[in-house]
Formats: C-alpha cells, sequence, structure tokens
C-alpha cells in the first residue's frame, strides 16, 4: 500500500464503515416510511429535519472537536447515530422519526468534521489530491453500496435497521486504534460576503440542495410509487449516485477550460431536460427510468464541486475553509427547503411533482447563471485554480484541497 494512504487508512476505513450504513439509512427510511402510510408531506419533512440536523452539525462541530479530541467525538457521534439507526424501527411515528433524522443528520455533519480535519492532518503538500480523490471515490462507493443492501431483507422489518446500526458502530473500531491529530481551527461564517465575491456559486450551493435534497428525500418513494420492486429502488438510487461519480472529473474539467459558469449552465440545463424526461417518461419503461436517472445523477451531483470552485476562484486561500464551511450551510438550507417543497408538490401531482420540481430547480439556476453572464465577463481560463472534486460534507474538506498550499493570489480580479 502507498505509504501516504497507509498513514490514514484507519480512518479511510472507519468512513467507509459509516458512509455505507448512511447510504442504507438513507434509502430505507422513505421506503420505510411509505410501507407505513406516511403522507408525502410527512416524509419529506423526515428527510428536512436530516439536513435542518446537518447544518446545526456542520455550525458547532469544530468546535465540538476541539473541545473533546477527535477520537472521543468520533465514538460519541457515531455511537449516537448507531442508536437512532435503530429507534426508527422501535417508534414508527412521523414526528418521532422527524425528531430521530434532525439527530442523526447532526451527528454526521460532526463525524464529517472529524473525519476531514484528520485527513487534512495526516495528507502532506504532494499527495493531498491522491489522497482527497481516494476519499472520494470511497464516499460514493460506499453510499452506493449501502443503497444495495436494500436488497438483503424486507424493508417493513427490523433487520436493515440493524444493520445500518452495526455498520455505524464498527466504524469506530478502526479510528479508536489509531492516533489522533491536532485539534481542529473553528471558523467564523460570512455569508454575504462570500455572496459578493461569487453570487453564483452561492446560489448554485443553494440550488443544487434544492435538487439534491428532493432527491435523496422522495427518490426511493418516487420509484416505490412508479412500482418498483425493492431491488429495482436500489438500482435506481445507486444508479443516479454513479453517475454523478463518473460525471464529476468531466464536467470539473471542462471548467478549467470555460468559464466555469457556462459549465453551471449547460449541465443545468441538461439537468432540467433530463429531470423534465424522468417525469414524463419513466413510468413507460425501467429500463428509459435507469438511462434518465443516471443522466440527471450525471449532471447534477457535480454542480456543487464547480460552484464551489467557482467561488474560490474569487477567495484568498486563508479563506478556502470559510468558503468551504459557508457553502456546505448554504446546500443544507437549500436541501432542507427542497425535501419539503418536493414532498408537497408530489401530494399535490402525484410521483411526477418530484422531478417537474428539481427541473424548476435547475431551470432556476440556469436562468442565473445566464443573467450573471451578460452582466459580467469571466476571467480568462488560464486564471483559474484547478478543479479538484469534491462532495458535500464537512466545513474543512477544502483545507484538503492543494490550492491551499498554491501561491497566494491576485486579489485583485473583478468580482462575481
Amino acid at each position: 500500500m502507498n505509504p501516504a494512504v497507509a498513514a490514514v487508512g484507519a480512518l479511510l476505513l472507519s468512513a467507509a464503515f459509516l458512509l455505507m450504513g448512511n447510504g442504507l439509512l438513507v434509502t430505507v427510511i422513505p421506503v420505510r416510511a411509505n410501507l407505513e402510510s406516511f403522507s408525502s408531506v410527512a416524509i419529506g419533512l423526515i428527510g428536512a429535519s436530516y439536513f435542518l440536523g446537518f447544518a446545526a452539525g456542520c455550525y458547532s462541530g469544530g468546535r465540538i472537536v476541539r473541545r473533546a479530541g477527535h477520537v472521543r467525538t468520533f465514538s460519541a457521534m457515531a455511537s449516537f447515530a448507531s442508536v437512532m439507526a435503530l429507534v426508527h424501527a422501535l417508534f414508527v411515528e412521523p414526528m418521532f422519526w422527524w425528531i430521530f433524522r434532525a439527530c442523526t443528520g447532526f451527528c454526521f455533519a460532526v463525524l464529517y468534521v472529524v473525519i476531514e480535519s484528520w485527513l487534512n492532518e495526516r495528507a502532506g503538500n504532494d499527495n493531498r489530491g491522491r489522497i482527497l480523490a481516494i476519499y472520494n471515490f470511497i464516499n460514493l462507493t460506499v453510499v452506493s453500496a449501502g443503497q444495495m443492501m436494500l436488497m438483503l431483507h424486507d424493508p417493513g422489518a427490523f433487520p436493515l435497521f440493524a444493520l445500518a446500526s452495526i455498520l455505524i458502530s464498527i466504524s469506530v473500531i478502526p479510528l479508536a486504534m489509531t492516533t489522533a491529530p491536532a485539534p481542529v481551527e473553528v471558523i467564523r461564517l460570512r455569508l454575504r460576503y462570500l455572496f459578493r465575491k461569487s453570487p453564483v456559486g452561492c446560489f448554485g450551493a443553494f440550488c443544487v440542495g434544492l435538487v439534491i435534497g428532493a432527491f435523496w428525500s422522495m427518490g426511493p418513494v418516487y420509484a416505490q410509487l412508479r412500482g418498483f420492486d425493492t431491488q429495482g429502488i436500489a438500482y435506481f438510487m445507486s444508479a443516479a449516485v454513479l453517475a454523478g461519480a463518473v460525471g464529476q472529473l468531466p464536467l470539473g474539467r471542462l471548467s478549467d477550460k470555460l468559464d466555469r459558469r457556462r459549465v453551471i449552465m449547460g449541465a443545468c440545463l441538461l439537468g432540467a431536460a433530463s429531470s423534465a424526461a424522468v417525469a414524463l417518461f419513466a413510468g413507460q419503461s425501467s429500463r428509459a427510468a435507469f438511462a434518465l436517472i443516471g443522466v440527471f445523477g450525471g449532471m447534477t451531483f457535480p454542480v456543487y464541486a464547480v460552484c464551489v470552485a467557482h467561488l474560490n476562484d474569487h477567495t484568498a486561500r486563508d479563506e478556502f475553509v470559510e468558503a468551504s464551511s459557508a457553502m456546505l450551510f448554504i446546500y443544507a438550507a437549500g436541501a432542507l427547503i427542497g425535501a419539503i417543497a418536493s414532498s408537497n408538490l408530489m401530494d399535490l401531482i402525484g410521483p411526477r411533482g418530484l422531478f417537474a420540481f428539481t427541473a424548476a430547480g435547475h431551470l432556476v439556476l440556469a436562468l442565473l447563471t445566464f443573467a450573471r453572464l451578460r452582466t459580467r465577463k469571466g476571467p480568462a481560463a488560464d486564471g483559474k485554480e484547478p478543479f479538484v472534486a469534491v462532495t458535500r460534507t464537512s466545513p474543512t474538506v477544502y483545507a484538503l484541497d492543494p490550492r491551499g498550499e498554491s501561491p497566494e493570489r491576485d486579489d485583485t480580479r473583478p468580482q462575481r
């Protein structure tokens, strides 16, 4: 094994078990809720509760880790998240599930802070990009693996919740056997300041949150209402996630050559078209559904990383961590609203309301980006920082970005 990877091997193994358990929970909870005849609005509020707790965890996670240390914080949050997975099966009521998902979201936000600040401390200038790429690969792969575990048992029974709890609990073991890094840095959020630097970047994070929050919360329910069995639901969700992983680097590299806003606009237009196609035609054929949801995922999931890259094009080196934290907070706010709004629309017009909503979210961002392109010309391609694919996780993710070690940039460039 490469020495750089070996140094964080235990941490990556812990992250794999943790995210696999979360991937299973994200899929089984809305499926079980629909089986229990929860309304679409109630299921949307379950998804929104997760993102509400996640936003709170983003805001306070650094302080918790700084006070308790990495290992104790990870152990406490993983144990609490493991308990939350189990109690879903014991108290099957919407109000209880809203509380349980909010607690789970808070736990996972703090756990991401632990993982990514730990990776940052262990990474060196010569291997940050490689470690980040491995971490992102593990993240997307194990989430998909967790979703596929939906096929192992009846979602209406207890075992899948127990399996998610087991995976989350096992994640403590590898990490607890290694040496913890120094405390994380506590940062502040200046949302207005960053929005003035890049309206497209910040509003893009919000719109991506609207779309992906709606998909995570209501996607399994959509597939269920379209008549997919348990296997079909797992394939449906995994097709979007894996396509999103595949689309990361092509769109990112393209954004290095063109104005990033043009890439955002183009991806959003294709995302809107694929969303509309899913709403209109996915019910006619399972093959069409999987193909169209793949296009949707491939165009939707990478947009967040391009938005963050666009913001960081106009951000000083010592503001990278603050920018990442703010973007994650904005994303979580959008996801919270998206989960509630899409569930209400599904309640009004049926399953196709989910992808009518995601199409609208894509179009709004495409129109705003087009307006900014008309009023502000972008910088030359060689004035950009190289794209680095990232996932939406903790406020410390951009401390892993190789750009953080680059020379100071010229901050006299026009703001976006």
